[in-house]
């Protein structure tokens, strides 16, 4: 019997939602403060919980944090009776299943619970795993991608913008295709737009169009992109390199549902959806001034991460037998299976190139393979990505004369020079991507943001 933790300040919502889940076949436990919840959490094994985002004290989004702390596997719901978009981004990125508003319909809020519910159980995943290998194109059966493909399926449908986070070669557009793929206008266009690859001059005219006359060499009318992909989605991959002007347009396209063409006067009705993509940190790009706020909250009002491929390493063999059979077609080879110890290295190996960077390796390893099985030597891994660069012991650890001297500055000091050399060390090692560093130390990225601000690292 799976057992839910509400975390509710009003008697009445606790008392409701115990009658309710209780007559579904849960088990329920209740709190009136987050402190109270995680104590309960600490104390025993729950499979969800479901918490109000406002209560006096620590509120839902602080709890959402020390849950997450505590065990990064539990799915957990957020209730308001105050939706913000700004509130639904931060919880939806700090690791909350889904974010639902008061008054809710009781069908909703069970269809979510048991959607959470499934997607946290082992046993659950381990039976679909079984069956799926892919979905809508997405290679992956690991715990990390169900919960994307269950999440896909639920914001498909909706004509909501979503912006998709990830690093480089983790699939965000095969992503965006299937949000497209299951979407209500999927008989309509997909326009797949790379804003880094379009130069600038050129970038507002091919999104928006021009008129004949509006600029040199433009000796016709030109319909833009998202004239094009007038009814359908469009894709804006790499959102972060679009310029303050074309933020600006962009921006009205998603107001007021029209655009006006380069050097034109007349204003063109699009209805289109937009789904956007980046691997940068865009709430430092805004604090920076680099991104607008506003534009940022339009287009987020669904995020999904997408995890990189050390995330899910349970996925690698699917994969590596997706590319063998891809491969092999492709170069008339019969090369269909892999070693144990080649597959042994690339469950070990940490891809930072990630998904893209794991096809070109076996790519590879099928176009140097002279018999029908991957050996090690065919493998080609980057080195210096694979084993990192050493950590000096200054960069990494406080050093400390003697044994004496360690109790002198005491347990506080020594664990926050630690703690401050360690972040430090994770943001160099991540470009300095908040988002990545957070990550890699495995504490929210509001965690870090507070961290940084607090020993004033640069």
């Amino acid at each position: 019997m799976p057992t839910i933790l509400v975390v509710d300040d009003e008697l009445s919502m606790r008392e409701f939602l115990k009658i309710l889940l209780e007559k579904e076949g849960y088990k329920v436990s209740t709190a009136s403060e987050a402190s109270s919840a995680i104590d309960l959490i600490r104390g025993q094994k729950f499979d969800l919980v479901l918490s109000d985002i406002k209560m006096p004290g620590m509120g839902g989004l602080s709890l959402l944090e020390k849950i997450k702390e505590i065990d990064s596997s539990l799915p957990v719901i957020m209730i308001t009776a105050f939706a913000s978009p700004e509130n639904a981004v931060i919880a939806m990125k700090s690791g909350a299943f889904d974010y639902i508003t008061k008054p809710f319909k009781v069908e909703e809020i069970i269809k979510i619970i048991k959607s959470a519910i499934s997607a946290g159980s082992p046993t659950s995943t381990d039976e679909v795993s079984s069956k799926t290998e892919s979905f809508e194109g997405i290679i992956g059966n690991s715990q990390e991608m169900l919960k994307i493909f269950n999440l896909i399926s639920r914001i498909a449908p909706t004509p909501a913008s979503i912006l998709i986070y990830g690093d480089s070669g983790t699939g965000k557009e095969l992503v965006a295709q299937a949000i497209h793929n299951l979407s209500k206008v999927k008989h309509k266009p997909f326009v797949p737009i790379t804003c880094s690859a379009i130069p600038e001059s050129l970038l507002e005219s091919e999104l928006f169009g021009h008129v004949k006359g509006a600029f040199t060499g433009a000796i016709t009318n030109k319909i833009g992109l998202f004239e094009l992909a007038d009814g359908g989605s469009v894709f804006l991959d790499e959102i972060g390199e679009l310029t303050p002007l074309i933020q600006t347009k962009l921006l009205r396209v998603l107001q007021e549902r029209e655009l006006k063409r380069v050097g034109g006067t007349d204003t063109i009705k699009v209805d289109v959806r937009i789904i956007a993509a980046t691997n940068k940190d865009l709430e430092e790009e805004i604090i920076e001034g680099r991104f607008r706020e506003d534009l940022f909250y339009r287009l987020a009002v669904v995020p999904l991460r997408v995890p990189a491929l050390r995330e899910r390493k349970g996925d690698v063999p699917l994969l590596v037998k997706h590319f063998l059979k891809k491969y092999s077609e492709k170069m008339e080879k019969d090369v269909q299976e892999i070693s144990s110890y080649s597959m042994k290295v690339l469950m070990e190996y940490d891809y930072p190139g990630n998904v893209r960077e794991l096809e070109n390796i076996i790519e590879r390893g099928v176009a140097l393979e002279s018999s029908n099985i991957i050996l090690p030597e065919s493998l080609t891994l980057s080195t210096y990505k694979k084993e990192g660069k050493p950590i000096a012991k200054s960069e990494a650890f406080i050093s400390v004369e003697s044994e004496d001297d360690l109790y002198d500055q005491g347990l506080d000091e020594v664990m926050a020079k630690l703690e401050k050399q360690m972040i430090e060390h994770a943001l160099v090692k991540t470009d300095n991507s908040k988002i990545r560093a957070a990550e890699l130390l495995r504490i929210s990225f509001r965690s870090l943001r507070y961290k940084v601000q607090k020993y004033e690292i640069k």
